[in-house]
């Protein structure tokens, strides 16, 4: 039996594991995001255990992938300097000598949500992953987009509430865009405690759900996905679905016509079906289209 490495390589943690071909993870392990010179060799030393036939990363951005680019595979303008112009992709095809798919996390947790998970059967689907950043995949006709490089909603501008005690955000790059204002480390700037610690009834989630609203209207506006996935830390309140769905219908105010819509957003705007695995599944799924078998 065939086997295929899968690599979530995230801005905290590098998640790494080994499947079957039948899509049963046969083994997993994680390593904290350090520099690459600290990182890179013990994930070889995990992926080399195992008789590999391609390997699949989902990888934190923004990322070259121009396949006609001699940089194509490599990590570009992150806020993590030692990783900025890091070749990932061509490391590990050079070390490990096997095909490599390569596409951002979000991309690869979009991809595994839109074909095993919440959004299997829809023709289009955003997933959003609200943790230490923002970012989004968004799969059309069951492919991930790619364009002039790839989807960055997690930077885009939001409308900053008047009683944000941080109304200026903390994005290095665009201060009060929706990573600067939503993402894990702006909740922990706002209101001096991790969002994991902050109680249900804390006013910190009235404005959460009212920056995630704002991405959602938006998305919907834009590509008008059958599935919007929101996955992620943040997303492990599971409050915050209602709150989102109530205040993503009130910006809409009424204009969008669909039973969907009319229900509530109950079945539109949801958690991940594959849990907290989107991403290492979708790094899988890069591994076997790489090879050239679609799962």
């Amino acid at each position: 039996m065939r086997m295929y490495g899968a690599l979530e390589a995230g801005g905290t943690k590098m998640v790494m594991a080994a499947f079957n071909s039948e899509g049963v993870m046969i083994e997993h392990a994680a390593v904290p995001t350090r520099t690459p010179e600290q990182t890179v060799p013990e994930m070889l030393a995990f992926f080399r255990r195992f008789p590999l036939s391609a390997l699949g990363i989902g990888c934190f951005g923004p990322l070259n992938l121009n396949r006609t680019s001699a940089t194509y595979g490599s990590i570009t303008s992150t806020p993590k300097l030692a990783w900025r112009n890091f070749p990932i992709l061509r490391t590990f095809r050079d070390a490990l000598a096997i095909p490599v798919g390569f596409d951002t996390d979000v991309n690869g947790a979009a991809l595994a949500e839109a074909r095993l998970g919440a959004g299997r059967g829809a023709e289009n689907c955003l997933y959003v992953t609200v943790g230490t950043g923002i970012g989004a995949g968004l799969v059309i006709h069951g492919r991930p987009v790619h364009g002039l490089i790839h989807p960055e909603m997690g930077h885009i501008p939001v409308r900053v509430r008047p009683d944000d005690p941080m109304p200026e955000g903390c994005c290095p790059y665009h201060g009060a865009c929706l990573e600067g204002m939503a993402a894990g480390p702006a909740i922990e700037k706002r209101w001096n405690c991790s969002a994991k610690d902050l109680p249900q009834g804390h006013p910190a989630w009235d404005l959460e759900s009212d920056y995630l609203a704002q991405l959602c209207a938006t998305a919907m506006l834009f590509f008008s996905p059958e599935k919007i996935i929101l996955g992620g830390g943040v997303m492990q309140q599971a409050f915050l679905f209602p709150m989102i769905r109530e205040k993503t219908l009130a910006l809409l105010n009424g204009y969008l016509c669909h039973p969907a819509v009319d229900g509530g957003l109950t079945d539109l705007i949801v958690p991940p079906g594959l849990g907290t695995a989107s991403g290492i599944t979708g790094a899988y799924l890069l591994a076997r289209e790489e090879e050239g078998d679609r799962a």
